[in-house]
């Protein structure tokens, strides 16, 4: 099958977005909703460019932003090739799964830990918790279009839910703990970035040093109850936090 994409595009000339912003946001805009699929080649500057009335420099300068980005790459004798969309993830109480599923991303789940361990200082002190008491501990491998992007570890009290490794494969721990009946009301959560340890770089398919995304959130129930207390990290290529800024009056 031939996987080149021919898309519904246009610019408008009367906007004073430049024509080239304008381009890459709509090539953009269809690689974050599926449109444009990791693999999808966009086909020949020269053919894109006559059939928006272009310039080529114009159309090269918008394929070269989301080459940039690390949306898009330029294979000799292929062509421009989708590599993947980055997921730009609201910073509200959500689960990454749904804010995957909602994106058209398919996500999928591998579980690598689903056990009973004793509680860390750390743990201990977000659940609120004895140090060393039992606590719920889940690993898992998040995918999105079968590239891994975002490794994620929490930690619940033991006995909140019953958390069975094929349910967690299969939906998102939050529509899990909403299924028991857990009303999640708020979380406090910090966002930081540090380099892939060999480890990492591995999982992720990265190389050692590769700045990673962090997050670490505990979440509280509707009596101020904390009942997770998660510590993530994501590849930078492929995922970003997105947020909007109010002046103070």
């Amino acid at each position: 099958m031939d996987p080149t994409v021919r898309l519904e595009l246009g610019v408008d000339r009367n906007s004073p977005v430049p024509l080239y912003f304008q381009l890459s946001q709509q090539l953009e805009a269809a690689i974050a909703h599926g449109t444009l699929t990791p693999g999808s080649l966009l086909g020949n500057e020269i053919e894109l460019a006559a059939r928006l009335g272009l310039s080529r420099p114009t159309v090269r300068q918008a394929i070269q932003s989301l080459v940039d980005k690390g949306l898009l790459v330029r294979r000799r004798g292929v062509g421009t090739q989708v590599v993947h969309s980055q997921v730009k993830r609201p910073l509200e109480l959500s689960s990454l799964y749904d804010d995957l599923e909602a994106a058209g991303q398919r996500p999928a789940t591998k579980v690598l830990v689903n056990a009973v361990v004793p509680a860390s200082p750390e743990v201990a002190a977000a659940l609120g918790v004895a140090e060393g008491g039992d606590v719920h501990r889940v690993e898992r491998l998040r995918f999105a279009h079968d590239e891994p992007m975002a490794h994620l570890c929490n930690h619940l009290p033991a006995g909140l839910l019953e958390l069975d490794t094929r349910r967690l494969e299969a939906t998102g721990l939050y529509r899990l703990m909403r299924g028991a009946g857990i009303t999640l009301h708020s979380a406090r959560q910090s966002i930081g970035a540090r380099a892939a340890t060999a480890a990492e770089a591995e999982r992720f398919g990265e190389s050692e040093g590769t700045p990673l995304l962090t997050m670490q959130r505990t979440t509280f129930d509707d009596t101020g109850r904390a009942v997770e207390h998660g510590s993530h990290t994501y590849r930078s290529s492929r995922y970003s936090f997105e947020f909007q800024l109010l002046a103070r009056p």
